[in-house]
């Protein structure tokens, strides 16, 4: 009988210690997989969502293993909170469908064992781009398709994005005409977009042929490396993009296959001018007259 209620005094005493760590919190962070987020050493420099990390996060969600949410301090630090069921009502099991957005979350968090964790009473889905981004250098020195040195510092003045890609990446071949497109409207604002491929010089023939194939309109440098894209921030997969601004800062990067329409918003963001609205407003008015043309 003894024994009993000093068991009970124990757990009561590990509940109310448990319950004292509980606390109501907003957090703000990308929702990754609990295990995939570890596979790099620095977070910094390889973004979490690449393909790889997708596959992954969905074979360890059917071992059901659970998500987290990343959050990220002034010094640059994350800290993972394991996800929990709360009153924010979810179409599936997990969190997975989650993977790898930026969201807000509201709800009650709790400490155990040195391991932090969130009952998710509310979920918003966010534009990373809304996260304040620290500005970064954008340093990068590759050779053109004549074999002459090129240096992005030449842009200064400028907004740049910048592509990564690859002949080889099946992505890449699907965003070109996206990138196209954009450089020749935004062009005449001052955005230059140019193609950083992994292709090394000895395959310059290859990259030349597809180029002329895809009609890439805007310049192609050669034997980019896994270095050089960390340094991005971006990882090592292909594709992946970033946009310099005109002090040479990156201030946007996408992993992954860009959609045009994001990338154009980012733009008209940046661009923030009469210019920029006035383009932006005719090309919703020739999609609105496109889609009353009868089929």
């Amino acid at each position: 009988m003894t024994k009993y209620i000093l068991l009970t005094i124990v757990l009561l005493i590990s509940n109310i210690a448990v319950f004292a760590q509980a606390k109501t919190e907003k957090l703000t962070g990308q929702i990754v997989c609990s295990v995939c987020w570890f596979e790099a050493d620095d977070r910094n420099k390889t973004l979490y969502g690449n393909q790889a990390d997708l596959d992954c996060a969905d074979d360890c969600a059917k071992k059901g293993i659970g998500q987290s949410i990343a959050v990220k301090n002034e010094k640059g630090e994350f800290t993972l909170y394991g996800l929990e069921k709360g009153t924010f009502v979810l179409k599936a099991k997990n969190f997975l469908e989650f993977v790898p957005k930026t969201v807000e979350i509201e709800g009650v968090t709790r400490t155990v064992k040195d391991k932090k964790f969130i009952k998710v009473n509310s979920l918003k889905v966010v534009n990373a781009a809304e996260i304040t981004m620290q500005p970064v250098d954008a340093k990068l020195a590759l050779n053109d398709l004549s074999g002459v040195p090129q240096d992005l510092k030449t842009y200064s003045g400028r907004f740049v994005v910048v592509n990564f890609w690859a002949t080889w990446c099946a992505p890449c071949k699907e965003e070109m005409p996206d990138l196209t497109a954009i450089q020749n409207e935004y062009a005449p604002l001052g955005v230059q977009v140019i193609g950083a491929t992994a292709d090394p010089e000895k395959d310059k023939t290859k990259v030349l042929k597809f180029v002329r194939e895809l009609k890439v309109n805007f310049p192609i440098w050669l034997n980019l490396t896994n270095a050089q894209m960390e340094d991005f921030g971006v990882g090592k997969v292909l594709p992946a993009t970033v946009i310099v601004n005109r002090e040479g800062k990156i201030v946007w990067r996408k992993v992954g296959k860009i959609e045009a329409k994001e990338l154009r918003e980012e733009l008209d963001k940046l661009l923030n001018d009469k210019v920029a609205h006035s383009k932006m407003k005719e090309r919703d008015q020739k999609k609105d007259l496109s889609s009353m043309v009868p089929a």
